[in-house]
């Protein structure tokens, strides 16, 4: 397991929530003049996206998600993004959160199972980035938070092997070995199967550096060409006319990454069949279903004392008479209750919420306990990973 895939995780999801998120803000958004109070707005469109990637592109978040150290759980990371989603004034509920997560992983999944090559992944994370730019182009402050994480990337990730970039990629493949979750644009595109699973094109530019197949060349002991073989292959192969750039600026070549989605097609998800018998099989030795038992309240109540570590840090709430607009990932209300209702209580994923806010009478108390304990050494490893950055997002 390579301790430098969170960060590549953790952007590339990201930018594939904003995706999602701009094109049902547009398809959902009312010119301003005929809104109502409760209905979107190209303006609040603007402001839940620049909300959302403030929030994302935080420094000192960014500081703590690249430090390396393993993958976090799929709750946890799950339960970070629903977090990112309620940065601004926008609420969705647990089905279109569902949702939205499903559309994520499975989007990103079948990126780096097309990646050319294992460092090309570090191209699909700036072709995610390139984008997020574009959203906020006209916010010069939050244009530097996303150009001081592009070179943050630069600078931790240019210096890697093959090898390294390798490592990463089993990281992630194995992160989403378990997710099989069917998306209408990869099913009409015919990219995957109705089991949930992808079809892998076997045409199309080989890897920058390596030849089209079809020549076999024989070696002597030392080393000298001594005859060569053809043979014929039953795919398309091409030679890319050139690489992609690694440079804050510049021509990605790779397509991966770039946003799929727009306002005359619609995306929807169903669960697999083999997604549905693993909810079934409750003994199954799976950890995505482990993850999923009913939370520990003292874990819970590890993660508030964690925000409060961090400094009280307050939580920005909607201000005035805002109550928050709610955005609905499917096309009905009807869809959305009825995807609550059909989903498997086992890959539901559960949010804890955490109360970052202070609370006298609990911090006293905790204080309290706190003061009794004699800490010798760190905590266990077998704490749950990502409990940290949780707690500072709840700060930011």
């Amino acid at each position: 397991m390579s301790a430098r895939t969170l960060p590549l995780l953790f952007l590339n999801l990201g930018g594939e929530m904003l995706y999602i998120l701009d094109q049902r803000l547009r398809a959902q958004s009312i010119p301003g003049e005929k809104a109502r109070k409760d209905e979107w707005t190209d303006v609040d469109r603007k402001r839940v996206m620049n909300d959302i990637i403030t929030t994302m592109f935080n420094k000192k978040f960014m500081e703590e998600l690249f430090k390396p150290q393993d993958l976090y759980s799929k709750k946890a990371l799950r339960t970070v993004y629903d977090r990112l989603a309620h940065a601004s004034i926008m609420r969705l509920n647990q089905a279109s959160m569902d949702k939205l997560y499903d559309l994520m992983t499975m989007a990103f999944k079948y990126q780096v199972l097309l990646c050319p090559r294992p460092r090309d992944i570090l191209l699909v994370t700036f072709n995610h980035l390139d984008a997020i730019k574009d959203f906020i182009s006209d916010s010069p402050g939050i244009l530097n938070q996303v150009d001081e994480t592009f070179r943050q990337l630069i600078e931790t990730y240019s210096c890697l092997s093959d090898g390294e970039f390798q490592l990463i990629r089993q990281t992630l493949l194995i992160f989403f070995q378990d997710m099989h979750i069917r998306v209408s644009i990869f099913l009409k595109d015919k990219v995957q199967n109705s089991n949930g699973r992808f079809v892998l094109p076997i045409s199309g530019p080989v890897p920058w550096g390596t030849e089209v197949p079809g020549l076999i060349r024989i070696f002597n002991h030392k080393g000298v060409e001594v005859r060569r073989t053809e043979f014929t292959t039953d795919g398309n192969y091409v030679t890319p006319q050139r690489e992609g750039s690694f440079e804050l600026y510049g021509d990605r070549v790779l397509r991966l990454g770039t946003n799929m989605y727009s306002m005359t097609r619609p995306v929807e998800t169903h669960m697999s069949g083999s997604s549905k018998n693993l909810a079934s099989q409750a003994k199954t030795p799976c950890c995505f279903l482990q993850e999923n038992i009913a939370p520990n309240p003292l874990a819970k109540e590890e993660l508030n004392f964690l925000a409060r570590l961090l400094g009280d840090l307050d939580i920005q709430k909607p201000t005035g008479g805002e109550t928050g607009f709610r955005l609905n990932l499917f096309t009905t209300d009807e869809e959305e209750e009825h995807a609550a209702q059909t989903r498997p209580e086992e890959l539901s994923y559960k949010v804890i919420n955490i109360e970052a806010t202070q609370e006298p009478g609990r911090r006293a108390e905790l204080s309290r306990i706190l003061g009794e304990l004699e800490v010798a050494e760190p905590r266990p490893a077998s704490a749950e990973k990502g409990e940290d950055l949780l707690a500072l997002m709840d700060g930011l």
